[in-house]
Formats: C-alpha cells, sequence, structure tokens
C-alpha cells in the first residue's frame, strides 16, 4: 500500500493506508471498556434461569446489605417496555412471563463490581415453569410467512416431464458473531434531564429510537454515539438497544453514568445470533441437469421474541432458489418462536442459510444425474436479460459465469493421494448472489440521508454509518476526496453521533458503499460545484470550466486559487456550509411487498468458490488446503480493504462449515465459552487466493456494489461439496462435525 502523502488524487481503486490502522495497531484507539466518566457506575443483569415459565415471585433478599445499590425491575421504566425494532413483543425487562433462558429480569448498578457480582446471587426469583418449544418445525407460533411463486401453473408439469425428480433436507444451527469486543455501553445523565449513550454499535439510530420510546425522552434530549467499535458481523445492530436500555434505566434511576460491559459468556449466552434453518428441496430436472421447476420450503427458528426475523426471512426466501433460472418455482418461508434466546442479524442475513441449501441440492442432483456439478452450475446460472423467481429482470453487472470460470481457471489440477489411502482429497465449488442493499422498498421507505459540511482545508462527512472494522472511514474518505477535487487528508469523517449527523440508515446490508457512499459522493460534487461557482466569482473565471483538483481551483490550466483560500473565504463571507442529500432510488426498480414479487434489489454481487479439502477417514476430521474465490464487487474503492474483507468473510463461512456449533440443554446456551465454542484460528485459515471482477454496476458510487456479506454465502458449500468429492456422503448439516461425517458415511458415531 502506497502512504497518503505520495498520492495526490485518484482516491477510488487504489489502496492508501487504513486511515483509522494506526491508533488501533498502536492502542491508541479508545474502546468504551477504556472510557472512564466521572461518577461512573458499574450495572449488570438479573437474568432468567428457566426457558420458559411465569414469574411468580422476583425480590431482593432482605438479608443481604442493598445500600450504595441501585436497583431497576420493570416497574421503573418510565416509558414504554419494549425494544424498539420490527414487532413491540420483546419487553426490555421481563414482569410476568419469561420466554427464554438468560432472559433480563431485572438490573443492578453499583461502583464495586465484586460486590455487584455478590448482589446477582441475592435476587430471588421464583417461577412456575410452562411448557417450551425448542423444535422449530414443532412450533405454531409464526413471525412471518412469505410465499411466492414463478409461473405456477407450469410446477406440476415440470415434475411430470422430469427426467428426475430429487429432494433433500438441509439444515444449519445457531452461528454466533464472536466479534472481538463484547456489547459495551455507557449510559451518561445530562443536566437537562436528557441522556447520551455511549457504545460500541452498528446503528445508532435504532439505538436511539429504541431509547425515546423506552424512556420517553425528546429527540434534543437523546445523543447516541458510537465509540471504537470491535466489530459487529450484524450482532451489534439490534441488541444494543437492549443494553443500552439497561444502561439507561440504571442512570435514569441513580442520576449517574453506568457502564455495562458483558463478559465474553454472558454475550455468547444471551445476545442474538444466526437463525438456524431447516430447507426443504423438491427438484424436477431434465437428464442434462437443466432446472425445470421447483419447491423450496423453508422454516428459519426466530427464537423468543420476533426481533429482525420478517426481514432476515425475506432475504432467505428470495435467495433461495440461488443464482440460478427457474423456468417455474413455489417458495414457501416461515420464521417461527421457539423458546431459545432471541435470533437476530448475522452477517449475510437469511442468503447463506438458503445458499448452502441450493448448493447442496445442487451438488446432489449432479450426483443423481452423474453429472460434474461445475457444468450443472454452469448451465443453469443466471445470465444478463434472465427474469429471477420473483419475476426480476437482471439488466446489468451480471456476473455469475464470469466468477464460476475464473475459479475453475485459477483452481487448476488437485493432485489426490493413491487409491485406498486413509486421506482423501476432494474439492468443492460453489455458486452464490447476494442483493445489495435493504430487500424490496427498504431503502425507498428508509430514505437515508447523508452530507458533507465545509471545512477550512476540506470537508467532514456527516453519516450515521459506523466503522466496525470493515474500513468505511478510509472508503468514504476516498470516494469523498475524489468528488470534491482535495487530498485524502482533507477529508475528515464525523463521529457517528445522533444529535450532529443526519440518519444514513443501518450499517447493515451491504449497502455502506453502495448506497450511503454513492449518496456522499453526491453531496461532495454538489459542494465541489458550489465552491468552484464561489471560486469563479472571487477571482474570476468561467463557473461552467472551473473545477477542483488536487486542492486546487483551477479554469483549464489557469490556477485560480489552493482550496483552502477559497473554503476560507467561502466560510468567513457565508459561515458555516452543510450539504445534506438524500439517497435516491434507482429509476425503474420496482417492488410488490403485498406481492412478494419484482425487484428485490436494484443490483446483486457474484460469487464463486472452490475448495480444496483432506479428510482423514480414520478420525474424520476435515482439513482445508486451500480457498479459491472470485467475486464481482463492481468496483473496488480499495482493492486491498476489500480483498480483505473477502477474506475474513471466507474464514469466518469456513468456521461456520466445519467449527461452529451453539449447544443448547433445555434452552440453556451449554459452550459459552472460547474454550468450547471454537471458532478458526489463524493456525486454521488456509491459504486463500482472492479473485476481484468489477462488472460495474452504473448506479454505484464509481460502479461500486456491496461486498461485506457476499463472502459469508459460498464458502460452507463449496467445503460440504469438497467433502462429498472427497468421501461420497452428502453430510446436508452444519457444522460438519467428525461425528455427522460418520453418520453420512453409514458409520456408528457412538
Amino acid at each position: 500500500m502506497r502512504r497518503a502523502e505520495d498520492m495526490p488524487q485518484g482516491w477510488v481503486g487504489s489502496s492508501p493506508v487504513r486511515l483509522d490502522g494506526l491508533d488501533k495497531v498502536l492502542g491508541r484507539a479508545r474502546y468504551l471498556d477504556d472510557l472512564t466518566f466521572p461518577g461512573q457506575l458499574w450495572g449488570r443483569t438479573v437474568r432468567s434461569t428457566v426457558a420458559h415459565a411465569r414469574i411468580v415471585r422476583l425480590e431482593r433478599d432482605p438479608a443481604f446489605d442493598w445500600s450504595g445499590l441501585t436497583f431497576v425491575t420493570a416497574a421503573d421504566i418510565p416509558g414504554e417496555n419494549v425494544v424498539q425494532l420490527i414487532e413491540s413483543d420483546q419487553p426490555c425487562l421481563a414482569r410476568d412471563v419469561v420466554r427464554h433462558c438468560h432472559e433480563p429480569l431485572a438490573l443492578i448498578a453499583g461502583p464495586d463490581r465484586e460486590r455487584l457480582e455478590e448482589a446477582l446471587a441475592h435476587v430471588l426469583v421464583e417461577y412456575e415453569p410452562l411448557p417450551a418449544v425448542f423444535d422449530p418445525l414443532a412450533s405454531t407460533q409464526i413471525f412471518k410467512h412469505y410465499a411466492y411463486e414463478r409461473e405456477a401453473g407450469r410446477i406440476d408439469e415440470a415434475f411430470v416431464r422430469a427426467a428426475r425428480v430429487v429432494e433433500g433436507r438441509y439444515r444449519v444451527g445457531h452461528q454466533e458473531q464472536l466479534y472481538i469486543e463484547p456489547n459495551a455501553v455507557c449510559a451518561v445523565p445530562r443536566p437537562d434531564g436528557g441522556l447520551s449513550l455511549h457504545g460500541s454499535m452498528q446503528c445508532p439510530f435504532y439505538v436511539h429510537r429504541a431509547l425515546q420510546r423506552l424512556l420517553g425522552l425528546d429527540d434534543d434530549r437523546l445523543a447516541v454515539i458510537q465509540t471504537v467499535t470491535g466489530g459487529g458481523f450484524g450482532g451489534k445492530e439490534d441488541y444494543p438497544s437492549m443494553i443500552a436500555g439497561h444502561a439507561a434505566l440504571l442512570a435514569r434511576k441513580s442520576g449517574r453514568p453506568v457502564k455495562i460491559v458483558y463478559g465474553r459468556a454472558e454475550d455468547i449466552a444471551a445476545t442474538t445470533k444466526r437463525h438456524p434453518a431447516v430447507v426443504d428441496h423438491r427438484t424436477a430436472v431434465a437428464a442434462d441437469g437443466t432446472l425445470l421447476g421447483g419447491e423450496i420450503r423453508i422454516v428459519l427458528d426466530g427464537g423468543a421474541y420476533c426481533t429482525l426475523s420478517p426481514v432476515v426471512l425475506s432475504r432467505g426466501a428470495i435467495h433461495a432458489p440461488g443464482a440460478y433460472r427457474w423456468p417455474c418455482c413455489r417458495v414457501d418461508a416461515r420464521a417461527v418462536a421457539t423458546n431459545t434466546p432471541p435470533n437476530g442479524a448475522f452477517r449475510g442475513f437469511g442468503a447463506p442459510q438458503t445458499l448452502f441449501a441450493i448448493e447442496m441440492h445442487i451438488e446432489k442432483i449432479a450426483r443423481e444425474l452423474g453429472l460434474d456439478p461445475v457444468e450443472v452450475r454452469r448451465r443453469n446460472a443466471l445470465r444478463e436479460g434472465d427474469v429471477t423467481a420473483t419475476g426480476q429482470r437482471l439488466r446489468e453487472s451480471v456476473s455469475a459465469l464470469a466468477a464460476l470460470d475464473a475459479v475453475a481457471a485459477r483452481a487448476g489440477p488437485l493432485e489426490r493421494p493413491p487409491r485406498g489411502a486413509r486421506k482423501r482429497r476432494g474439492r468443492g465449488f460453489s455458486l452464490v448472489w447476494h442483493g445489495a442493499g435493504f430487500t424490496g422498498s427498504g431503502e425507498v421507505k428508509l430514505k437515508a440521508r447523508a452530507g458533507v459540511e465545509l471545512t477550512p482545508n476540506g470537508c467532514r462527512v456527516l453519516a450515521a454509518s459506523t466503522e466496525i472494522g470493515q474500513g468505511t472511514v478510509t472508503v468514504f474518505s476516498q470516494m469523498v476526496a475524489d468528488a470534491l477535487g482535495v487530498p485524502l487528508d482533507a477529508v475528515e469523517v464525523a463521529v457517528p453521533d445522533t444529535s450532529r449527523v443526519p440518519d444514513s440508515g443501518p450499517t447493515v446490508a451491504s449497502r455502506t458503499c453502495m448506497v450511503v457512499g454513492g449518496t456522499l459522493a453526491g453531496a461532495a460534487r454538489a459542494l465541489e460545484r458550489r465552491l468552484s461557482a464561489f471560486a469563479a466569482e472571487s477571482f474570476g473565471g468561467d463557473p461552467s470550466r472551473v473545477a477542483c483538483r488536487g486542492g486546487v481551483f483551477r479554469e483549464g490550466a489557469r490556477v485560480l486559487a489552493p482550496y483552502s483560500v477559497v473554503a476560507g473565504r467561502h466560510l468567513a463571507e457565508h459561515g458555516p456550509l452543510r450539504i445534506v442529500e438524500q439517497y435516491s432510488h434507482p429509476p425503474g426498480i420496482v417492488w410488490d411487498d403485498d406481492e412478494f414479487r419484482g425487484d428485490a434489489y436494484p443490483v446483486y454481487a457474484w460469487a464463486a468458490t472452490a475448495v480444496d479439502v483432506e479428510v482423514d477417514l480414520d478420525s474424520y476430521e476435515t482439513r482445508i488446503l486451500r480457498a479459491v474465490t472470485a467475486s464481482d464487487v463492481g468496483k473496488a474503492i480499495h482493492p486491498v480493504l476489500c480483498a480483505g474483507q473477502i477474506e475474513g468473510g471466507t474464514v469466518q463461512a469456513l468456521g461456520w462449515a466445519l467449527l461452529e456449533e451453539l449447544r443448547h440443554r433445555d434452552g440453556r446456551v451449554l459452550n459459552d465459552r472460547l474454550q468450547t465454542y471454537l471458532i478458526p484460528t489463524a493456525l486454521d485459515a488456509p491459504p486463500i487466493e482472492t479473485i476481484l471482477i468489477e462488472n460495474g454496476y452504473r448506479h454505484g458510487p464509481y460502479g461500486a456494489k456491496g461486498v461485506g456479506e457476499l463472502p459469508m454465502d459460498g464458502p460452507a458449500p463449496a467445503v460440504a461439496a469438497a467433502i462429498l468429492d472427497a468421501t461420497g456422503a452428502l453430510v446436508p448439516e452444519l457444522p460438519i462435525t467428525p461425528d455427522r461425517l460418520m453418520a453420512a458415511l453409514g458409520k456408528d458415531p457412538a
């Protein structure tokens, strides 16, 4: 990577040193747990020990000394006892009934953390047990149901004329986000009766709305400020509204700042996870592997409360047919309730679950027909001009075949051990797509806003999009610097603070670069036009020919003035200048929420992955030898960061494939430690080769599309396909543990 001072302009497409990198590497970045507020107390949560019960008694042990401690129950909530999300079904603190283990019942704050631990053991709770449901297939409570069809009248005919009908059931379990920094917030009371909430989060305005409803505060008495955040992966999209509410209630009652920082065990046990899923496929295929028609049924386990399940389900349902052409198909999807902790956002947001299922089903189809699975994918892959299962015509930036061909070419020959060896090698492929931005009409309803404000030497970026490790600060600065025509160091990015920045929407859904970045680039161009006109007026020039490049305003080859001179004069004469723009959805993108049909996303990103594995038939362990992935990202704004996103997502997906399994007993998480919930380490990560395909999207900034979630979609099914290639056993459930592989091979795990 080149240094900023070595690169005067042309930032988009280059890889300058990450702007927030040095502070993090040197330990100067201050996370929430590094911050101390005057008079601060610590907060802890009293949690349910049962999965479903009526609360008969909740009180403090009179034998314990409660002096100096603040105690909060649902009775202390001044507003509505809800966690603001899609539905109002989840209480901030349980009042009458608990619906999952670890559900919050009460809160305690005090200056001594050791005494807080002792106090937790002296909260007396008596329960009346209620029946609990842990199997989503047995649940009768439906959070959301979607059903859609393409050419429904042809489905029966497709099954009649099929050379073969292939059926399969595929399962995935919970996955823990395991961000490097656990959930952490601090609520600080203000003299005006308001509150400032500092915390590790992805979506400050989500938290802002949740606190308004919980506390009954006006906008001007509430500010939510993101602190430096150590990862999110979706886990800090919805859950921070819960922990923020707890800290705020304690701060309101005590009148002092209250900090809550979860330990790893509490974070794993109590917070949201990836939704488990059961996906059934029934597919009509021709003898050459062409898909003729199919039926797909999806059940997502939402856990005890709705949280974000409806939108996770909608993305999963739309992606369920995969990156393939279906002449006719029917998709039925539902999210249901169980008595486990609620599930929520996780990188990929429902798509990895259903894409695993379709990719495994393609493998099964190829095996039953005796065909090459890569050729089956190539035969059925979506192309430009094709129509998706929701009725969307793909008009541009369609790269399924380009990605698949790039990976197949790069993979090369696989060296296999001699016949009869106890260690077998195999290679598997996957082909996936991922919609960029909110599903359906989500972006239209959100009306995201972002902008820039003039500074003496450049501008300040104003957006609610958060830096959670993905490089937002750097990428925003690159796009704005190029649009404004200034050096990279002339752009600063404001801390996401709901009292200072416009609502750009959440940092989710692969929308930060494409949607918010594009809006910022538009605002920066508007600022450049305003200043160019002012420079022409002030220094003499034709406004239509004046532009800023490299930090200097010029009329053709004639230099008018440095940017700092023009900006300083404009500030002196006209005062502060802020330009905020609203995201404009591309024309011709139409979605019908009621019919669940139309243009589900303005554009899709595409990826193919090849994975080589070695399977030990004595221990049934799988070792990943190599991964190759090709991703169409439209335009890599920062190629090094883009590749890093893909590599990180690939490793995260490989962990989901082989290692990561959350275990429950009677609704309680058993493996809530890093010793027992295993994720890949640097020693487990195989060599990863990343191919960037830049098939530009004309409505994306500089051609860019979303990339953050795409790497999560393809590696897990490629691993399962490689194990199938090595052993002949299709394991239809993740993670593929030695026990599951043994069972698939007809061995007795006992």
